[in-house]
C-alpha cells in the first residue's frame, strides 16, 4: 500500500511525496493531531504533525470520528461538508475515521521542525535543461500538425463518399 504524503510548511508551500509500503506501515495506528519524527519515514531531521487525509475512496478523515472505518454522520459544518445555505441545515455524510489504516490513501502533514534537506528549494534550470525542453517541445508541435492534416483528409474523404451516394 502506497501512501501519498502532502507536506506543508508555514509559508504555505506544499509538496507531495509517495511513501513506500515499508514507510507507510510505520504510520499505521497514528491519529490526526499526533506528531512523529521524520526518521520513521526516511526524512531525517524532520518532525511532522498529522492534520488530515482521505481514504482510498476519497472520503475525508475527520478528527471527531474515532477509528479507522467509514461512518455516516450527521454534520452541520466542517470537513466533508460544504453548506451553501446558512440556515442550520444538517446532512448525513460519509467520512473516514481519524486513525491511519490500510485504507488511507493520502495523508496531510505540516512540518513542525525542518531537517537538513530542503524540499522546498526551487531548482534553477541550467541552460542544458532549458535546451532539452525546447527540443522535446518541437516533436509535439509536429505531431499536432500531422494529426490536423489527417483530420482534414478524412473529412474530405467523407464528403466525397456522401456526394457519391
Amino acid at each position: 500500500m502506497e501512501l501519498k504524503l502532502n507536506m506543508s510548511e508555514k509559508s504555505g508551500k506544499t509538496i507531495q511525496k509517495v511513501l513506500s509500503e515499508d514507510n507507510s506501515k510505520n504510520l499505521m495506528g497514528k491519529r490526526i493531531g499526533d506528531s512523529f519524527k521524520g526518521e520513521i519515514i526516511d526524512f531525517s531531521g524532520y518532525e511532522f504533525e498529522i492534520t488530515g487525509g482521505s481514504d482510498n475512496a476519497g472520503f475525508p478523515m475527520r478528527t471527531d470520528v474515532d477509528g479507522q472505518s467509514r461512518n455516516k454522520i450527521l454534520i452541520t459544518e466542517g470537513i466533508g461538508f460544504n453548506n451553501k445555505r446558512k440556515n442550520g441545515m444538517r446532512v448525513r455524510k460519509t467520512v473516514s475515521g481519524n486513525t491511519i489504516s490500510r485504507n488511507t490513501a493520502q495523508l496531510n502533514v505540516k512540518i513542525i521542525k525542518s531537517g537538513k534537506e530542503d524540499f522546498f528549494a526551487e531548482k534553477t534550470k541550467t541552460t542544458d535543461e532549458a535546451k532539452s525542453e525546447e527540443v522535446e517541445a518541437k516533436p509535439v508541435e509536429e505531431v499536432k500538425k500531422t494529426t490536423e492534416k489527417a483530420k482534414e483528409e478524412t473529412s474530405k474523404e467523407e464528403t466525397k463518399e456522401e456526394n457519391s451516394n
